[in-house]
């Protein structure tokens, strides 16, 4: 028994007079010789506990005076209430776990109190051997057994434990119940399993906002966001009102798509329904804008938020530096230090990703110190990476090679390959051979490497090497991911691959890209043609630059919008130094704003100019 438990003193009058008024006559009614003393004492607890559910402190003091009034340790009654207020205060599951090893005999209820209990604690796998003590004690599960248990797997990750569980739910006929149902739903998506996820939700007779929510943040979550706003139009077309939960996975679709247009129809609903002082629908909000490069209205989002947290703070931090703007994110940073908000480790890694796209090395390095010795954060791989990005593309990339021999833990692939890019831009071959081969070792079949060594060959014209990093890219079964670009238009989202000439707009759009070209050249465009694949005609090579997927989806939205509309457009890959030097003069002579945002940060192109300063 717990220390303050064994010295407690019985409650005075004073302490239990306060507790409400008709808690207190329960103190002194019913005379003892009207009942079994013990059975009157566990009453008064019983009742004591459930009206003062809300205070810790009265549950402690309600506990010691059933022990100083001989109220057995094993007594079933008392133990299912104190467990059940133990676990909804969330104190330590020791506690509860004490008391339960003392009940005699104890009834479902207090089984799926303790499982619930270990599920939403931070450690999750004791409920699952709980669970199995009590299929040995012969105690049979009952319909609320399943949602705890499965949210305790789900936590836990492990797949088969999660199908197992499922099969034996079937086998006991608690499938059908929409809880359960919806306990699946949320596992199979906190898995990945998206489809599984889908094939119960669609196999459920009744669906209740918990299993729209649950579907849609699984696609939402798992690299599915067309599907996630396919579903959420589903949802509204039967009537089902969103959330402050649907909203955060539906500005989360909208982010990895850029669907400004519906991320912004999405904010003005949360304004109608209430949900605007909802401090995690504002978060999503603020990651929103900043992935879509509306950086004036994230920033707008954080100044009218009544309430912020540390994650609002930080989320602003990352938007800013991924934007391009280091300056205003250290400012940043330098407030929410002022207002007592600490930072954490994603805090640190918006901060040193704004030092790095701004060549801030000093700052950068001093920041990494600050993070260790000011707040205690042990460096992650994430913060070393950034490191490493820092020296390389600050052109220092030896000094890069020899921070990653010095690291307090193993490199890993993304580390090696962050360095790999850095020599393919400054031209270091033979640190880029070292780093080529520790990669084959961590990752052999990842394209973006075999991509990034041909790009150096080619850029030092060794078409030799770069026609046997093909052949083994051939030989290996290699294939190298597609580039591709998103644009939204007419409340739809178009997606455009290099050469694509799928779309039924295909004529105009190649008419457009020559216009382009035409007018470029005479701004003086010449076609950065050191890093095509092959050493082939310099006329193909600038063919074959012309129909990257960014360069097709300009064209289009070009074709397609008035003057002057600004264009946005998400790509996954790393935009290349001729499309980058092509959209500043597009953004010139077209007098558009284009924002572009590719794999790493955001491109501001206007007049002319990008926001990146040819740094990055």
């Amino acid at each position: 028994m717990t220390s303050w438990l064994m010295h407690s003193k019985q409650p005075s009058y004073e302490e239990i007079s306060d507790l409400p008024c008709r808690v207190k006559s329960l103190y002194h009614s019913t005379p003892a010789s009207q009942e079994n003393p013990i059975t009157s004492v566990v009453r008064k607890c019983i009742t004591l506990l459930q009206v003062c559910a809300s205070s810790k402190h009265k549950l402690k003091q309600v506990h010691a005076f059933s022990i100083r009034h001989g109220v057995p340790l094993n007594n079933p009654d008392l133990g299912k209430y104190l467990i059940y207020a133990i676990v909804s205060l969330s104190f330590p599951m020791s506690y509860a776990h004490n008391i339960f090893s003392h009940v005699q005999d104890p009834n479902i209820f207090t089984w799926n109190t303790m499982i619930r209990g270990y599920a939403e604690s931070a450690n999750p796998l004791l409920a699952v051997e709980l669970y199995s003590k009590m299929h040995v004690s012969g105690i049979k599960p009952d319909t609320h057994t399943y949602p705890f248990l499965l949210k305790a797997i789900s936590k836990l990750a492990d797949v088969r434990m999660g199908e197992q569980t499922h099969s034996v739910a079937i086998r006991n006929g608690f499938e059908s119940l929409v809880f359960v149902q919806n306990s699946l739903v949320h596992m199979y998506a906190a898995f990945g399993h998206v489809k599984d996820a889908c094939k119960v939700f669609e196999l459920m007779s009744e669906r209740d906002l918990v299993a729209w929510n649950s579907v849609i943040n699984g696609f939402a979550s798992n690299g599915k966001p067309n599907e996630a706003l396919t579903l959420f139009r589903e949802m509204a077309s039967e009537g089902v009102e969103p959330d402050g939960y649907t909203m955060v996975s539906l500005f989360s679709a909208c982010a990895e798509l850029g669907a400004l247009a519906l991320g912004r129809r999405a904010h003005t609903y949360v304004w109608k329904v209430g949900l605007s002082d909802n401090v995690n629908v504002n978060n999503a909000l603020l990651d929103f804008y900043s992935k879509c490069g509306i950086i004036i209205a994230a920033q707008r989002v954080f100044r009218e938020m009544r309430k912020r947290n540390a994650v609002s703070w930080s989320t602003l931090v990352v938007g800013l530096a991924v934007n391009g703007f280091g300056k205003e994110a250290l400012e940043l940073f330098k407030e929410m230090e002022i207002g007592g908000f600490v930072p954490g480790e994603v805090t640190f890694v918006g901060v040193l990703y704004a030092c790095s796209h701004c060549g801030m090395v000093d700052e950068g390095f001093s920041y990494f110190k600050r993070m260790k010795d000011e707040y205690g954060i042990m460096p992650k791989i994430e913060h070393f990476g950034c490191m490493v990005d820092l020296l390389g593309r600050a052109g220092l990339v030896k000094q890069a090679y020899e921070y990653i021999q010095n690291m307090l833990m193993p490199p890993n692939a993304v580390i090696w390959r962050t360095l790999l890019g850095a020599c393919t831009i400054h031209g270091h071959s033979a640190i880029a051979e070292i780093a080529r081969s520790t990669l084959l070792q961590l990752e052999p079949k990842h394209s973006g490497d075999y991509v990034l060594l041909s790009n150096l060959y080619a850029y030092e014209q060794r078409w030799l090497n770069v026609q046997e990093v093909r052949r083994t890219m051939v030989k290996e079964r290699v294939k190298k991911t597609p580039g591709h670009s998103l644009v939204e238009l007419g409340n739809r989202v178009f997606e455009f691959f290099m050469g694509d000439r799928s779309h039924p707009q295909t004529e105009e759009i190649h008419a457009m890209l020559a216009e382009i070209t035409k007018k470029l050249k005479l701004e003086g465009y010449v076609p950065r043609t050191e890093n095509v694949f092959a050493d082939i005609e310099e006329e193909e090579k600038e063919d074959a630059l012309s129909y990257h997927s960014e360069k097709i989806a300009i064209a289009f939205m070009l074709v397609n919008t008035a003057p002057g509309t600004p264009v946005r457009v998400v790509k996954n890959l790393r935009v290349c130094a001729d499309c980058h030097l092509a959209i500043k003069l597009i953004s010139k002579v077209y007098s558009r704003e284009i924002v572009v945002r590719d794999r790493s940060r955001f491109h501001h192109f206007k007049d002319g100019h990008c926001s990146c300063r040819d740094y990055w």
